[in-house]
């Protein structure tokens, strides 16, 4: 029954993944061009520089905040992250617990001794 439960949030959250992945998408993007305009403001000893910079950061800011609902696709993608690591969990555990397969391992401990 867990495994049903983990298959519909797994599925749930991929879907809102990728309902997501465009925004994630212009976040990114956003990010890099208000990095890079960030580190020009910083390096650049003009007037014009400086404020040109910080005109096109400012930008970049605001494409980020336009692009908030991208929040919710990482979140997603973390849930689907954690799903994956319970179904592979699971699916040790029940290889664990396999009776053949510990009476195979205590038979070959037997007969070492």
């Amino acid at each position: 029954m867990k495994k049903v439960g983990l298959v519909v949030v797994g599925i749930i959250a991929g879907i809102v993944l990728l309902a997501h992945l465009g925004s994630m998408v212009g976040m990114v993007i956003a990010l890099a061009i208000g990095f890079v305009a960030l580190r020009i403001f910083i390096k650049a000893e003009t007037v014009g520089k400086k404020l040109a910079a910080g005109i096109i950061a400012l930008i970049a800011l605001i494409a980020m905040l336009v692009n908030a609902p991208a929040l919710i696709g990482i979140v997603a993608g973390y849930v689907l992250y954690v799903v994956y690591r319970k179904w592979q969990k699971q699916e040790s555990c029940a290889a664990s617990q396999d009776p053949f397969t510990n009476f195979e391992r205590q038979w070959q401990e037997l007969k070492r001794t």
